[in-house]
C-alpha cells in the first residue's frame, strides 16, 4: 500500500516510482497542481446525534473540537482541538517562493501522504561537497506538516548522498536538527526562515565532519562495537531500561559496510567511519523492515528511522572526536 497519494518531482524518479515529472524551475502554481496540493484544509465544528431509546434524536455540538476536511473531496482528515492552528498545503509551497526565486534553491519533490494528513516539500539548497573526488553529498531543506497530530510543522536541513540516495539530517547551530512549530502556535514562515538563516552556516560544520569521517579508518572490531551501540531496541518483556542488540540488523549493516552497500567501494567510504555511517543510513532508508517503501521513508524522515540515523551520526562523531 502506498502512503503517497500524490506528488511531483524534478530529476530522477522517486523511491516508489510514482509521481508527476516536472521540468526545472517551474512556478509554484504548477507545483501545487502537479503535486496534488491545490486544495485547502477546511474546518467545521464537531456535532453528534444523540439517540433516544434506539431512535435518532437531536443534534448537539461539541465546541471544544473541530473536524478538518479537504475542500476538494470533502474527505475527513482529523478531529482536533478547537485551538488547533491549521497549516495549508499552499503555505508549504509558498515557504519556498523567495528561496527559489532569489535564494538559489530548487524544489525537487513535493506531495501529499496519507490522503492529505501529511504534506511535504523538499528543495535543493545549492550546497554540496564531494568527498575524495567521487562521493557527492548535496544539501536540502525539507518542510513538512501534518493535520492528524503526528507531526508539528517541521523545517530541517538534510543531506542526500547521491550514490545511494541516503538522507541524513544536518544539525543546526544549537545541535538540534529541526525547527518545529507546534499546531497550537501560528506558523510564521518568515520567523522560521530567520531561525534557519542562522543555520545556513551549519553546512560548513557538517561538511568538515563528513570529511573527518571519510579520513577515519575503522577496524572490524571498532565497526562491530559501533553497530552494537547504534542498533539496539527496548526489550518489551523486561524493564524499559533494558536494551537488546538487533543482531539481524547488525549483520545486514555489516554486509553493506563490507562492500554490498551503494558507494561502499568509494575511497571515502571503504573501511572508514563515513562508510560505516552510510551503511546505517542505507539500511534505514532502503532496507529496514516496513509495511511498504512509503512507510519506511516516512519513518526515515520523521519517525523511528530518523531517530536511529541521528544516533548513528552521534556515535560516528565520537569516533573522530
Amino acid at each position: 500500500m502506498h502512503l503517497v497519494q500524490s506528488m511531483a518531482y524534478v530529476g530522477k524518479t522517486p523511491w516508489h516510482g510514482l509521481g508527476n515529472a516536472l521540468g526545472p524551475n517551474q512556478p509554484l502554481e504548477v507545483w501545487a497542481r502537479q503535486a496534488g496540493m491545490d486544495w485547502q484544509i477546511e474546518e467545521a465544528e464537531v456535532r453528534f446525534v444523540a439517540s433516544d431509546n434506539g431512535t435518532l434524536g437531536s443534534i448537539h455540538p461539541f465546541p471544544e473540537q473541530k473536524v478538518l476536511y479537504r475542500s476538494d473531496t470533502k474527505a475527513p482528515l482529523s478531529v482536533v482541538s478547537s485551538r488547533y492552528q491549521v497549516v495549508q498545503p499552499a503555505e508549504i509551497l509558498e515557504f519556498y517562493r523567495d528561496l527559489t526565486e532569489v535564494g538559489g534553491f530548487e524544489l525537487e519533490t513535493a506531495g501529499v501522504l496519507k490522503d492529505g494528513k501529511k504534506l511535504w516539500a523538499l528543495a535543493k539548497t545549492g550546497q554540496s561537497v564531494t568527498l575524495k573526488g567521487r562521493d557527492r553529498v548535496n544539501g536540502y531543506l525539507l518542510l513538512a506538516t501534518a493535520c492528524d497530530g503526528t507531526l508539528a510543522t517541521t523545517a530541517q536541513f538534510t543531506s542526500v548522498r547521491v550514490v545511494c540516495n541516503n538522507t541524513l539530517a544536518i544539525a543546526l547551530g544549537d545541535s538540534t536538527n529541526a525547527i518545529k512549530v507546534p499546531h497550537r502556535s501560528q506558523f510564521d514562515a518568515q520567523a522560521v526562515k530567520r531561525q534557519l538563516g542562522i543555520a545556513i552556516s551549519s553546512w560548513d560544520g557538517f561538511m568538515a565532519r563528513m570529511k573527518a569521517l571519510s579520513e577515519r579508518k575503522v577496524s572490524d572490531p571498532v565497526a562491530e562495537s559501533y553497530l552494537r551501540r547504534v542498533l539496539t531496541y527496548n526489550a518489551s518483556n523486561v524493564s524499559d531500561r533494558a536494551v537488546t542488540t538487533n543482531d539481524s540488523a547488525v549483520r545486514a549493516v555489516q554486509d553493506l559496510f563490507r562492500g554490498r552497500g551503494k558507494g561502499a567501494e568509494l575511497a571515502s567510504a571503504s573501511g572508514t567511519a563515513w562508510g560505516l555511517l552510510n551503511s546505517v543510513t542505507e539500511f534505514v532508508d532502503h532496507q529496514r523492515r516496513a509495511r511498504s517503501d512509503d512507510h519506511r521513508r516516512d519513518a526515515a524522515w520523521f519517525g523511528a528511522g530518523a531517530t536511529l540515523k541521528q544516533k548513528a551520526w552521534d556515535e560516528a562523531l565520537r569516533l573522530v572526536s
